[in-house]
């Protein structure tokens, strides 16, 4: 059976044809004949090509999934909510029956395009350091402008824990 994203047979790509019987598994021993340079050359060749189409197939699933994918990215000062998972919060502050997000909070600095630091209180006993997965934009339920007092917030500014 011929796979999609090579064109060939796994039997094919290791063995340079198709089965016609099972002697054929066999191994050839080595020789320094002209044929056999030939046939290695095909053979090394034949690799190359099914290198590049296995690229050519991954190029095309990476277009496909880019297609759904959205480019997010925060400021210092935005408001986030942060996803709660339960291997991030520890025992006793994570419940099935807790609300799913919590926030929001403001983006203290940026560490990478997928790492962010957020003014997280204390009493969350986590790192304040997230990935871009678990934070969310907040958007808020009126158009009055939301103010974080630093009475909420006791973080420090350095991302650890």
């Amino acid at each position: 059976m011929t796979n999609r994203s090579t064109g060939k047979s796994p039997f094919s790509v290791v063995y340079t044809k198709h089965p016609n019987h099972t002697v054929d598994v066999a191994v050839l021993p080595q020789c320094n004949s002209k044929p056999a340079a030939e046939f290695a050359e095909q053979f090394s060749q034949m690799i190359q090509e099914v290198r590049q189409k296995l690229e050519e197939s991954n190029l095309k699933y990476k277009e496909a999934a880019d297609k759904h994918r959205k480019k997010r990215e925060f400021k210092v000062g935005d408001l986030v909510m942060i996803r709660v998972r339960r291997e991030r919060f520890g025992h006793g502050s994570y419940s099935k029956l807790s609300p799913r997000k919590i926030g929001p909070f403001s983006i203290l600095r940026q560490i990478n395009p997928n790492t962010y630091v957020v003014d997280l209180p204390n009493h969350y006993n986590t790192s304040n350091t997230f990935n871009i997965s678990d934070l969310s934009a907040y958007h808020p339920p009126d158009a009055a402008p939301t103010n974080l007092s630093s009475s909420d917030s006791d973080s420090s500014v350095s991302g650890g824990e």
